[in-house]
């Protein structure tokens, strides 16, 4: 199974919008150019967190802030160790996974001083921010969680960047993992169920291309209103015609409503389904209910099982109280310790000095720290060295569109009732050229 994906997600790489390489490869970009400022320069950074703590992204929301206030604790120990004259905060709002709310939400924050946001986490989300407050206010924002290829062409200055991959590559995944499940794509129906948002009808239009290269058809597509009260004309539509498989795109809280509906359809087996990250949720079984979700498998951004660095991240989580872990943590954790090394980098926490250093940190060139290595990081900048960081999710590798390059996607499925993640993983960006011979 590997090999395919590999291959897939490796040639991927070479096209993906916004650049063909990661920042500091062949072509680093006019962000590198010049080099960390870094030098004594006092920093005081506030970092607004902009977290899903209700709405339908709510099950990640908790265990995204509780992964910011670790990355928050890092930091200070980091600064401690150093000895520098630093000083970091940080102070969370929710996004109720809504636009209006996230806006009203960046607002406050960067009202009340927050020099660089994380957040929002829906892609329909993060677009207004981006567009109402962020770009207008000159903050730099980095989202752990927003995947449309919609943010890759924002004109942003350089302000909006990402620590997950863009929808680009994870609909051209999810084609191979359903081709890879159901013994091929050559002439296999597979039914589309989206959400009518960025999120939704981004990764529907990802996955149907790459699907139909493949020799696939796409039968039944219905794109539906999350706000809905009720989806039973929808999961009629979405199950006609006994399709070989279903790609649905969607998030938890209204799939507790898509779910049960399809359920009543008595046509509907959650076996043939495939999803994405946002239902790749420990709560989804409990929100949908077992029948909706029971042998359900999907691709989400990961963390390297065998990472040092990501280890690290797992057991420091672990060990601290509050919710158990989730899809986007890692990312989140990873935000925050980006917009404190981009600040060192830069000597300032002004937004766009910040955006001119964060796809530097982000990758190579420079020498390698992981997150359990940041008092050393401060030193390299601050001697005016090139960093690499490497995160609690591994390689990120920001290029100049703000897209994270490297990474993994986790393969999950719905077992017994619960999520089990990862049952398999698929590198991308370098990782993965490497692994299918491609250099």
């Amino acid at each position: 199974m590997k090999a395919r994906w590999l291959a897939v997600l490796g040639s991927l790489m070479v096209v993906t919008a916004g650049g063909v390489t990661a920042c500091g490869g062949e072509d680093e970009g006019a962000t590198t150019a010049a080099g960390p400022a870094g030098g004594e320069a006092p920093i005081d950074l506030t970092v607004g967190d902009i977290v899903p703590l209700t709405g339908d992204l709510a099950d990640f929301g908790p265990p995204g802030r509780k992964a910011a206030d670790l990355a928050t604790e890092q930091i200070e120990d980091a600064i401690d160790k150093a000895g520098v004259d630093h000083r970091v905060s940080i102070e969370h709002e929710d996004e109720q996974t809504d636009p209006q709310a996230a806006v009203e939400a960046a607002r406050t924050l960067t009202g009340e001083g927050a020099n660089c946001l994380t957040g929002a986490w829906a892609s329909a989300d993060t677009i207004p921010v981006a567009r109402s407050v962020t770009t207008r206010e000159g903050v730099l924002q980095i989202s752990p969680a927003s995947t449309s290829d919609e943010i890759t062409g924002l004109e942003d200055d350089g302000l909006v960047n990402r620590t997950v991959p863009p929808d680009s590559l994870q609909g051209p995944a999810l084609a191979d993992a359903i081709e890879d499940q159901i013994g091929g794509a050559e002439g296999k129906t597979v039914n589309i169920g989206a959400r009518n948002d960025a999120y939704g009808t981004g990764l529907a239009e990802a996955f149907r291309g790459a699907w139909e290269e493949k020799g696939g058809t796409i039968g039944q597509e219905v794109v539906y209103d999350p706000e809905q009260p009720s989806y039973n004309s929808e999961a009629a539509q979405l199950t006609e015609g006994d399709p070989d498989a279903y790609a649905i795109f969607d998030f938890p809280e209204t799939y507790g409503k898509v779910g049960p509906a399809l359920v009543r359809t008595g046509d509907f087996d959650a076996s043939k389904a495939f999803a994405t990250d946002g239902l790749a949720s420990s709560d989804l079984p409990k929100d949908a209910g077992r029948e909706a979700t029971e042998g359900m498998r999907g691709t989400a951004p990961g963390a390297p099982e065998e990472g040092a660095a990501s280890e690290a991240f797992d057991r420091l989580y672990s060990d601290a109280p509050g919710p158990e872990r989730q899809t986007f943590d890692a990312q989140n954790f990873d935000a925050v310790i980006l917009c404190y090394l981009a600040a060192v980098a830069a000597g300032s926490t002004d937004g766009a000095d910040m955006a001119a250093q964060v796809q530097a940190v982000s990758g190579p060139p420079g020498t390698k720290y992981s997150w359990e290595e940041l008092d050393e990081a401060i030193e390299a900048l601050q001697n005016g060295e090139d960093i690499d960081y490497e995160g609690a999710a591994g390689e990120i590798n920001l290029n100049e569109a703000g897209d994270a390059t490297s990474g993994v996607y986790d393969i999950y499925e719905y077992r017994n009732g619960a999520l089990d993640s990862p049952i398999d993983q698929v590198p991308i960006g370098e990782d993965a050229q490497e692994s299918d011979g491609q250099q």
